[in-house]
């Protein structure tokens, strides 16, 4: 049932001087940015830019055709975190919150009321402005479903979501980003549907939205967004972790799609560690073999890399993807040890 919307908003206070502020600001992106460099859960960290082989000519569906880097994605032709942004209590009391992941710092100019948040499903009525130019997202008065709708799969479209699911009622608030140097986005939650916990929905429920994002992840990916897609499958994944185990055979898949797109984004630590999810399940797997062995290269761990490239090569002798990249590891462990050699010869000779 809908929430009315509120009353008017109250006046802004604007004793604080703007320097005030934009001291305050930088201190709480300076206390984001350390927070940000804690180890956490691989599938919650970002994604960023790396190898970009033409992901639209994949093959999504049989892994003996390896013909690029990551050989298309499973079932079809990546700390993800339950992060709700919910308040830490030392800091209710502050006007000044940092979402747990370190994503944004946000100032709140107007206190909500209640206690409710917005949760899975609930349809938000926002006031948004101040975002930057391409961020593909509408300004001024919008309506906003949590949970769903492509509006998400954007990096800012995922912040927002982040950030509603942390305000009341009524509230008003600035964003701050580390790194982001332009004015801060200010959002107004003016109301919201009730919605319901992850924890709420039914096995099925979980499993169809689920399969929803895969859907969309899978054409983020073909349409050479691997950024978009990780967070397609990062979310499908998250509803599904939360099934008792072992879990859908879906959550391989998913694994096994995000480390392809962790590749392409330079994440190699990333992607190992979700091969090994995939391996842990299926021991032969050969994309996750294949994938894990270019993450390793990448990571300067050659004889790993080798071990698993020549596993593929075992079960599949004519994967050409696994011949070139066994080639290079060679090629690079050859280098190291004239390397190596060198150097002996210059402490010894």
């Amino acid at each position: 049932m809908e929430t009315p919307p509120v009353s008017p908003l109250g006046e802004k206070d604007t004793s604080q001087p703007q320097q005030q502020w934009e001291k305050n600001s930088q201190e709480s992106l300076d206390s984001t940015t350390r927070f940000r460099q804690q180890p956490g859960d691989p599938l919650t960290e970002t994604f960023e830019q790396g190898l970009s082989p033409d992901p639209a000519n994949r093959n999504l569906e049989n892994p003996h055709e390896t013909e690029n880097l990551v050989a298309g994605l499973e079932g079809d032709s990546d700390k993800y975190h339950e992060s709700t942004c919910e308040m830490p209590g030392s800091l209710q009391a502050s006007n000044v919150w940092y979402c747990p992941d370190g994503s944004f710092v946000k100032k709140i100019i107007i206190r909500g009321h209640g206690l409710d948040k917005p949760k899975l499903g609930s349809r938000c009525r926002v006031l948004a402005f101040g975002f930057p130019f391409g961020s593909e997202l509408l300004e001024g008065w919008t309506e906003l479903t949590v949970g769903v709708g492509p509006w998400r799969d954007e990096t800012w479209g995922e912040l927002i979501e982040k950030c509603l699911e942390s305000m009341c009622q009524g509230e008003e608030a600035e964003l701050q980003l580390p790194g982001h140097s332009g004015p801060p986005v200010r959002l107004t939650l003016d109301s919201f549907t009730q919605g319901r916990d992850s924890w709420e929905l039914e096995t099925s429920e979980k499993e169809a939205l689920a399969r929803e994002e895969r859907a969309r992840g899978t054409e983020h990916f073909r349409a050479g967004n691997p950024a978009g897609a990780a967070r397609c499958y990062g979310r499908a994944l998250r509803l599904l972790l939360t099934l008792p185990p072992p879990g859908p055979a879906e959550r391989t898949v998913l694994h096994a799609n995000l480390a392809a797109c962790q590749l392409l984004l330079g994440q190699p630590q990333l992607a190992a560690q979700n091969c090994d999810r995939v391996l842990e399940r299926e021991p032969g797997h050969l994309k996750a073999l294949y994938r894990r062995g270019v993450a390793q290269a990448a990571l300067g761990n050659l004889e790993k890399a080798t071990a698993d490239l020549k596993k593929v090569l075992a079960v599949d002798p004519k994967n050409l993807a696994a011949k070139e990249e066994l080639g290079k590891v060679v090629i690079e462990g050859k280098k190291q040890d004239a390397g190596l050699a060198q150097g002996l010869r210059k402490m010894f000779g």
